[in-house]
């Protein structure tokens, strides 16, 4: 089911299980993009798993990895892909940019700072971003893709990591990414799933969430939670 807040659709892409020695055993876990529709189109935030293949086996079993086809999970927002202006990952690991290769001739936009981390061994499956016709915006820091939204660099959890911050008259609508994993991690609360633990730059990610904070956004929507904040 979609969700809408403002102008924001909600799409589902995938879900997995955490496996018995992960962080959270045998719970589900949700990945989930966001579509913008703006006045000249549709600005896409993530780009969901990828559909599995050969590379991918052994780590699509042991998570138990159910992806969702971006053309249905478009369908079912009622958006046609010819829509779609612009992309942006929240950073390139393969649950956020698996089908970026769905989108040639489509400008993404992406941190220096990612796109180089992206090209490291065992980051991602590269042949999912490096595609036929593939147009990455290479950028450092922010970057506003279309009026009223602005890409913010938010690193920590990838050294490119970044957020989408959308104003609107009723204020801030913020697409945290996996700058933040969960609303009880933005809120604080015990037990709830998070990310800093097991941030790559620890510093850094607390540091992007002391920056989200500040921007004082009237909801706030994760890559990882359904569920967003209020």
């Amino acid at each position: 089911m979609t969700r809408r807040a403002q102008d924001v659709i909600a799409l589902p892409t995938g879900q997995f299980t955490f496996p018995l020695d992960d962080d959270y055993p045998g719970q589900t876990g949700f990945v989930v993009a966001y579509a913008i529709r703006h006045l000249g189109g549709v600005f896409l935030f993530d780009t969901g798993f990828a559909p599995d293949g050969p590379e991918m086996e052994g780590f699509y079993r042991r998570y138990e990895i159910r992806p969702r086809d971006m053309d249905e999970v478009l369908a079912e927002a009622g958006i046609d892909p010819g829509e779609i202006t612009a992309i942006s990952n929240c950073h390139l690991h393969l649950d956020h940019s698996g089908q970026n290769n769905r989108f040639p001739d489509i400008p993404i936009y992406v941190q220096r700072s990612e796109w180089a981390a992206a090209h490291e061994p065992d980051y991602t499956v590269v042949e999912t971003i490096d595609f036929p016709g593939a147009t990455y915006m290479e950028v450092d820091g922010e970057v506003e893709p279309a009026p009223g939204m602005r890409i913010i660099p938010t690193p920590g959890h990838s050294p490119g990591h970044q957020s989408l911050v959308i104003e609107g008259p009723d204020g801030v609508l913020l697409l945290a990414g996996q700058a933040v994993y969960s609303r009880g991690e933005w809120l604080g609360l015990p037990d709830a799933r998070e990310g800093a633990s097991t941030a790559r730059d620890r510093e850094a990610y607390d540091r992007s969430i002391v920056r989200l904070k500040a921007l004082n956004a009237k909801e706030v929507l994760f890559g990882h939670d359904r569920q967003g904040w209020p």
